[in-house]
């Protein structure tokens, strides 16, 4: 007959091992779904970043050739097609301010079709020292028979399609560089007379997608829609416009966003998303590198918990009463990381086998809390500003709405709004890096102002900030200490980008009429739109 003592350390013992069995499988099966869908996003958020600098680089340049050939194709309606001289002059001028403020152009052309003025030739400036735009000789399409003009890509397509084109690289002998262009065909009465046109120098582009990093072996690179890879970071320009083009991996031209392939014996994971110019962005990473973070912690878990699962069998069979409270707290531990909560400390102290335990789980669960900590700053982080995203504020209002759920609505916050009134302008006047300085003085304002609270990036100049506890109190002296913190920074700077203007509204939490946190967004989002209002009609 076995004693109380015996059945009580056996039944510890087996309900131990059960304990130990579920939170190590719960533990490897969180780690595992929470690396996938983590390597996901992060792969996810720097392709759509990516996307989005390119797309703005791309567009730019659209709309400065649209505009100058919009400008042309007006003017042409009063010229007298014979003599194009002085046409070509205002075009000049105007195409000249857009240029010098535009990043990355090395060329900038008006060409005329030889059979609709042979006297006229048009113009073509070129910049390949960084010294400003010079004058030079337009190329002579006349010297060219019907078979070498179609070496002149970015005069023949445009006007055989008769639609602006952009152009994949080509080497350029009159500039001995590698050159992406953007040509719209100048029509007059429904007549082809020409083509305007912008020659972008190829590593103005190449570096933007060579800065997209992941890894020791992760990187981005640029494929048209037949698989012709465009830019990549390890591939010479030669390489890939050889008459054997270097192609993109079987399998990476898939409609699905998420795409795993292997490529050279190298299993993969890739992200693409779409360019405004009919190329796709991809970044890739190998699998190895995605799961070896994972699988080294799956790997100390296991072992961790099997080196404390013999600790506590035998501690276990010594000490059976004085373990049964820490044993109790560690199942409630793994209920805590069943439901993927890894926010506890376990509190016993004692100077025995069970408080090595207890100190061992806990150094544990800080491993965790390290490894998905660094996950969401990664996925949470705004990259320009450094303040949080945009999917860090959903996940913040989520949890106040919780709050509020469980509290009985008795919480007490407040959300400020913000709206950055002089981006678009300053993005237009002096381009989109200037535009970035505005943005981060802005939120280096309101990050100083409130200090105590969280500052999320929500849209392209919008930010906003909860407020709770001091910040909560003080907030009305906090509003006024913005407004005179951005009048001083104007006042003592000239530059435009410089100063700091702002539309702010703030709304307070009312339990009596919000019965979420959304409505007191959307008051604050409401009294801001009404503050940037009154600062227009002063």
């Amino acid at each position: 007959m076995h004693s109380i003592r015996t059945k009580i350390t056996a039944l510890s013992v087996c309900a131990l091992v059960i304990v130990m069995v579920i939170i190590t499988t719960m533990a490897t099966i969180s780690i595992r779904n929470l690396g996938n869908t983590s390597a996901n996003q992060i792969l996810f958020f720097l392709c759509e970043d990516g996307q989005k600098n390119l797309d703005n680089y791309f567009s730019g340049i659209e709309q400065a050739v649209e505009t100058i050939s919009d400008y042309a194709e007006a003017d042409l309606k009063n010229t007298d097609i014979e003599n194009l001289g002085s046409h070509l002059d205002r075009v000049s001028g105007i195409f000249e301010k857009m240029a010098n403020n535009t990043h990355g152009i090395l060329t900038y052309y008006y060409r005329i079709d030889p059979t609709v003025a042979p006297s006229d030739k048009g113009f073509w400036y070129i910049n390949v020292d960084g010294n400003g735009f010079k004058e030079h000789d337009v190329t002579d399409i006349t010297r060219y028979d019907t078979d070498d003009q179609s070496k002149l890509v970015w005069f023949t397509v445009p006007k055989a399609t008769g639609k602006a084109v952009w152009l994949p690289p080509y080497f350029t002998d009159n500039l001995d560089a590698y050159v992406f262009s953007y040509n719209v065909p100048i029509k007059k009465d429904g007549r082809f007379v020409g083509v305007i046109g912008i020659e972008i120098d190829y590593n103005t582009i190449a570096n933007q997608v060579k800065n997209i990093e992941l890894y020791d072996n992760g990187y981005a690179f640029v494929n048209d829609t037949e698989g012709n890879i465009i830019c990549h970071p390890r591939m010479s320009m030669d390489e890939l416009i050889a008459e054997n083009k270097q192609k993109v991996p079987e399998g990476l031209l898939s409609d699905s966003t998420y795409i795993r392939y292997t490529h050279n014996n190298v299993e993969k994971q890739a992200v693409w998303l779409p360019l405004i110019n009919g190329m796709r962005l991809n970044v890739t990473a190998p699998m190895s590198e995605i799961n070896a973070h994972r699988r080294r912690l799956t790997e100390e878990l296991i072992i961790v918990s099997l080196i404390l699962l013999i600790i506590f069998i035998i501690l276990t069979m010594r000490f059976s009463k004085h373990i049964t409270d820490p044993l109790l707290k560690l199942t409630e531990a793994a209920k805590q990381i069943e439901g993927g909560n890894y926010d506890f400390e376990l509190d016993y102290n004692g100077n025995d086998e069970v408080g090595i335990l207890t100190g061992a789980f806990n150094h544990l669960t800080g491993y965790m809390k390290i490894y998905i900590r660094d996950l969401n700053d990664l996925a949470y982080s705004d990259p320009l500003t450094s303040v949080h995203n945009k999917g860090a504020f959903d996940i913040y209002m989520r949890d106040l709405q919780d709050q509020i759920n469980i509290s009985g609505w008795s919480q007490e916050f407040a959300i400020a709004v913000f709206d950055c009134n002089d981006l678009k302008p300053i993005n237009d006047e002096y381009g989109h890096k200037f535009g970035d300085m505005y943005l981060k003085n802005t939120v280096s304002i309101i990050c100083r102002v409130f200090s105590h609270s969280p500052v999320f990036r929500t849209g392209g100049d919008e930010f906003a900030v909860i407020m709770q506890n001091e910040d909560y109190r003080n907030r009305d002296e906090l509003e006024q200490l913005l407004i005179k913190r951005t009048e001083e920074i104007s006042q003592r700077t000239g530059k435009a980008w410089e100063k700091i203007s702002v539309a702010v509204g703030i709304a307070v939490y009312d339990p009596k009429t919000d019965r979420l946190a959304e409505d007191v967004m959307r008051r604050a989002d409401a009294l801001m739109y009404e503050n940037k209002r009154r600062q227009k009609s002063e």
